[in-house]
């Protein structure tokens, strides 16, 4: 058993644990009067899913894909685009969520600037000025999660039964208000990280200056 045990895990490559849902996101941008502007939607009221929510181009994951190609895909589907109008820059940090699933983000910028949503999925586009999210700085709530335990919880296994300390931690709600619409939630979160990643970089350009140059990239699928 020993022998078998290490041919395993000599070579093991290792996974987060669990059954996790996974989409990708596409911080889209379109460079306008000299500066690259982000590109949101606010979802179709018709939709099951937080209609009427401001959001990122983005979806679910399908099994044949990688995340990069989920993004693109419905990029193209979600704001009508051709894979031509649209250049790949690189990818951000990923998100995990307390809610079993993995959103990773990815950046890349347009080529055409009358960009329209899909109106079966999109109600309407808008777009914000990175200046506004580097000048501006969301309102933060700290949103307390933790155990919701029932009554048939077998605490009768644990030392100090009830009285036992669960680990409770915090989940960042950001909210940012840009004119009518207010960007918040996961939406939030990513927009907070790649903003906070230009400001730390001492490299990346200033605001005036074109966008850096990207490649496209072809898309599997639809």
């Amino acid at each position: 058993m020993m022998y078998k045990i290490e041919n395993l895990f000599s070579g093991y490559i290792p996974n987060i644990i669990g059954e996790y849902k996974k989409s990708a996101v596409m911080i889209l941008l379109v460079e306008e009067n000299g500066e690259p502007n982000v590109v949101f939607e606010v979802r179709a009221q018709n939709l099951r899913l937080q209609p009427g929510d401001v959001c990122l181009p983005g979806g679910r994951v399908e099994d044949t894909e990688i995340p990069r190609e989920a993004a693109l895909r419905e990029v193209k589907e979600e704001l009508s685009l051709s894979i031509e109008e649209i250049e790949y820059i690189g990818e951000m940090n990923y998100f995990i969520t307390p809610y079993n699933a993995i959103i990773y983000p990815f950046v890349a910028k347009c080529k055409n600037k009358n960009i329209e949503g899909n109106k079966s999925e999109v109600d309407h586009i808008f777009k914000v000025p990175i200046s506004f999210l580097m000048e501006n700085e969301p309102l933060l709530y700290e949103l307390e999660i933790g155990p919701n335990l029932k009554e048939d919880f077998p605490y009768h296994l644990i030392k100090g039964g009830k009285e036992y300390k669960f680990g409770r931690g915090k989940l960042l709600e950001y909210f940012y208000s840009y004119n009518d619409h207010i960007i918040w939630g996961t939406t939030a979160l990513i927009i907070k990280n790649f903003i906070d990643t230009i400001k730390k970089s001492p490299s990346v350009l200033s605001l005036g200056n074109p966008m850096p140059a990207a490649r496209a990239l072809p898309v599997k699928g639809h």
